[in-house]
């Protein structure tokens, strides 16, 4: 597909995607949002793919949703029926809450680099990741705040479960600035580099070493993780019982096993 807000390469069975409007400090505008959804369904449907990066083009990462974006809402939603008007800005919420949740539905697992600023609209595209990294420089804002709003796309749904409640309230409701250090101490993100150089090369050597274990048994630890995070303890153990009925006498299995014994690099279908 030819993008227009992101870049799309695969190298080595891991895909890398970058916000790329580094002249708009990577604002996410409607077709950005649009596109991620598509470009995450690619990686999702791209046997290839088997673990995505997800990182920002220029001096950062995003500075979340364009405020010309913003703007443009209210005509394209307005209808001389209030009612209908409203029914439209909630169906666009949905469907924008829908284009960050690909990176959830996607099969495969997506990491974060984030480097300079992530505020806005950023924290909730990164909190769909499985795992979040940043450069020194890296900073973090809930700023939807500081214009008048409630941030309606995932950040107050997933980041209590991630930094926990209190945490989470004090950012949401105060709108101030985490510094990286900060976001590692809090785990927003798993571990932090001293530059970006450091950080594309570690989070790459991160998905390279998921992308040589077993495409399906990747699959499979996503799915339960994800499962896990929202059912009891219960529900989650019949789940992977039923998911491992089904999945777990496979060709991966065999192969990571003579591959064991052989002591040699196991190699998987895609």
């Amino acid at each position: 597909m030819d993008y227009q807000t992101l870049s799309v390469t695969l190298e080595r069975n891991v895909a890398l995607i970058r916000l790329n409007r580094p002249d708009k400090a990577n604002a996410m505008n409607m077709q950005m949002w649009q596109e991620l959804r598509t470009a995450f369904q690619w990686v999702d449907n791209t046997p290839e793919a088997r673990v995505a990066i997800l990182a920002g083009e220029g001096k950062l990462f995003t500075s979340g949703i364009d405020l010309a974006m913003m703007m443009g809402i209210g005509p394209q939603i307005q209808h001389d029926c209030d009612g209908r008007t409203r029914e439209a800005l909630r169906r666009l919420i949905l469907d924008l809450q829908d284009t960050l949740t690909s990176l959830e539905r996607c099969r495969k697992p997506v990491l974060a680099a984030v480097h300079g600023a992530c505020v806005g609209g950023g924290i909730d595209l990164i909190t769909c990741a499985d795992m979040r990294y940043c450069s020194a420089d890296a900073w973090f804002s809930i700023m939807e705040i500081d214009i008048g709003m409630t941030a309606d796309v995932g950040t107050l749904q997933r980041l209590p479960r991630l930094i926990g409640e209190g945490m989470a309230r004090e950012l949401a409701y105060t709108g101030r600035r985490v510094e990286a250090a900060e976001a590692r101490e809090i785990r927003l993100v798993n571990r932090m580099f001293e530059t970006r150089e450091a950080l594309e090369a570690g989070v790459r050597g991160i998905a390279e070493t998921i992308a040589a274990k077993s495409p399906l048994s990747i699959r499979g630890v996503k799915e339960m993780i994800t499962y896990a995070r929202d059912h009891s303890v219960a529900d989650g153990l019949n789940y992977v019982a039923t998911w491992n009925a089904a999945m777990l006498m496979s060709d991966d299995l065999h192969e990571a096993m003579m591959a064991k014994m052989a002591k040699r690099e196991a190699s998987f279908k895609d």
